[in-house]
């Protein structure tokens, strides 16, 4: 058996299966509130599952991390070295939420599977060769090169699968084909890909940017946080309102879309406001795309939101059927697995939903790698 462990360590949870390069799922599984008792705690609790299921470090290939912020230098998979650890904490100044667990949970991994090889996926890998006019800030370019300040974007290892994902259930080859992929959670971002390749990403130099998201507010007037500055909060708080405050929890008080959507369904008016403004930079970002693109053959639909939300779909392409987006109102509302069109036949664009596949894609790319 050659199998990827699979980690994906965040703030307070440690996630996990052994995937095979075919598909095949070993184990799955969550250790919640990894903040209270640490990362070695919750991996002897994992190892306790993978034993149970019969899975020992010898029926291992390699364990696989996922990483959100590789920064300028880290654009491939890498085996994880002592140097190269210490090289991701580093990058903790771009991605202060997600790098610094990622770590810990590496560090942790390491003692715990000393034998294997441990290897790190970045999600900003995927968009390392986005053109110079997607990924240049138009700032002082002494600036920009001495603080690494250019856009990265972000869940790349979800961009990538569902592409090719898409391109596979169309039937179609990824060469000169036009996407625009929405990854929908509680963290968002949209991409225009051709022929595989990203030509632009609406996260940038950290997963702030772009699209409303949960917690994040996404794009805003950077006047405004000077302002808010100025007006006396601290840098501490203006990163907790960016990173906690904002989004869909700043707006209506609640930041997951099913909660949401019940509100909606009360008659909440701030949950609707919210919705709006969610699905109106939706909206705006792909028309932008189309423009990028110069048209688009599929738009894909993936992440817990992308793939469970009907509404939030309908809401992302009201009014654009002139630029040919239709959605089959009736396919959108069918609750399926597996990649399924919501366009009706002979669409000029083709809508899909693709349930994205992190996991594979990593112990694809671990695979490839050793």
């Amino acid at each position: 058996m050659v199998a990827v462990l699979v980690l994906n360590a965040g703030s307070s949870s440690l996630k996990y299966q052994v995937v095979e390069h075919d598909g095949t799922r070993h184990v799955k599984g969550l250790v919640e509130r990894v903040d209270e008792t640490g990362f070695p705690a919750a991996l002897e609790r994992m190892t306790r599952e993978l034993d149970a299921a019969g899975l020992t470090a010898a029926s291992l290939s390699a364990v696989g991390h996922r990483v959100v912020h590789g920064g300028p230098d880290f654009t491939e998979p890498v085996l994880l070295t002592d140097a190269v650890v210490a090289a991701v904490e580093d990058l903790a100044r771009f991605a202060p939420l997600h790098n610094p667990p990622a770590v810990a949970g590496i560090r942790a991994a390491r003692e715990e599977f000393p034998d294997l090889p441990h290897a790190a996926v970045f999600d900003t890998a995927f968009f390392a060769a986005l053109p110079a006019a997607s990924s240049t800030y138009a700032i002082d370019a002494t600036v920009a090169a001495e603080h690494g300040i250019k856009r990265y974007g972000a869940h790349g290892t979800s961009h990538r699968y569902v592409s090719v994902a898409a391109a596979a259930f169309a039937g179609r080859s990824l060469d000169g084909l036009r996407q625009i992929v929405l990854h929908l959670g509680n963290g968002a971002s949209a991409a225009a890909l051709r022929s595989g390749r990203p030509l632009d990403v609406s996260m940038g130099l950290t997963p702030l940017e772009g699209l409303v998201m949960g917690t994040r507010a996404g794009d805003v007037d950077p006047g405004v946080l000077m302002h808010l500055l100025r007006a006396g909060l601290s840098v501490e708080e203006l990163d907790d309102l960016l990173q906690h405050r904002s989004g869909l929890q700043g707006l209506a008080g609640r930041h997951d879309m099913r909660d949401l959507l019940a509100a909606i369904a009360d008659g909440d008016d701030a949950a609707r406001l919210a919705l709006d403004v969610y699905a109106h930079r939706l909206r705006k970002y792909v028309g932008a795309y189309l423009a990028v693109l110069g048209g688009a053959d599929q738009l894909i639909f993936t992440g817990g939101v992308g793939e469970h939300a009907a509404a939030v779909r309908a809401a992302a392409v009201a009014g654009l059927s002139a630029l040919g987006l239709t959605l089959d109102a009736a396919a959108n509302e069918l609750a399926t697995d597996g990649p399924r069109e919501i366009s009706p036949p002979g669409a000029a664009v083709q809508l899909l939903v693709v349930p994205t596949d992190e996991e594979l894609e990593i112990a694809r790319q671990v695979t490839a790698l050793l």
